[in-house]
Parts: C-alpha cells; sequence; structure tokens
C-alpha cells in the first residue's frame, strides 16, 4: 500500500511539474519532441542514477528546461513511479 501511495504521488508530481514537455505515462508522444518520454528513461540512464540528480538539482543543455530540485520524499515518490511505467 505505501508503494501505491508513493506512484500516486509520484504521477502528481509528474502531471504538474513534467507532463508539459514529456510523456509521462506508458503510451504517447511528448509535447516537446526533444524531450524523453518517462517510459523511455531507463534506456538513457539507469533510474536509480535519477535519484542523485533529483537531489543535486537536474539541469539540462537546453535552456527551456526549469532546474529541479527534489527533496528526498519527492524523490522517492519521482523513482516509484518512474519504476511503475518502464517499458
Amino acid at each position: 500500500m505505501a508503494q501505491s501511495g508513493r506512484i500516486q504521488r509520484g504521477l502528481a508530481f509528474a502531471q504538474t511539474n513534467c507532463a508539459q514537455c514529456h510523456a509521462i505515462g506508458r503510451v504517447g508522444d511528448s509535447p516537446v519532441p526533444e524531450a524523453p518520454p518517462f517510459r523511455t528513461l531507463h534506456t538513457r540512464y539507469p533510474i536509480e542514477d535519477l535519484a542523485e540528480a533529483f537531489a543535486e538539482g537536474i539541469t539540462t543543455g537546453h535552456p527551456s528546461m526549469p532546474q529541479f530540485q527534489l527533496d528526498p520524499a519527492q524523490i522517492n515518490d519521482l523513482i516509484a513511479y518512474l519504476n511503475s511505467i518502464q517499458g
């Protein structure tokens, strides 16, 4: 049950902060073509490695993505959600 809550909170975070650019579900294209769909992130980065990036603050090579720094609870929730949708 706790994992289900983490997944739901991670989904809510992604809907609020990420869905404008990324496809955050199991299907669909990203609204911004350069933004990888969340379901394929594991092909670029080990999901567990993203936890460190989320904690330190994500920065990218393109100016349209805002910098994010998540707290430990948000990181656990988002990682749980990402793990739940990997193809």
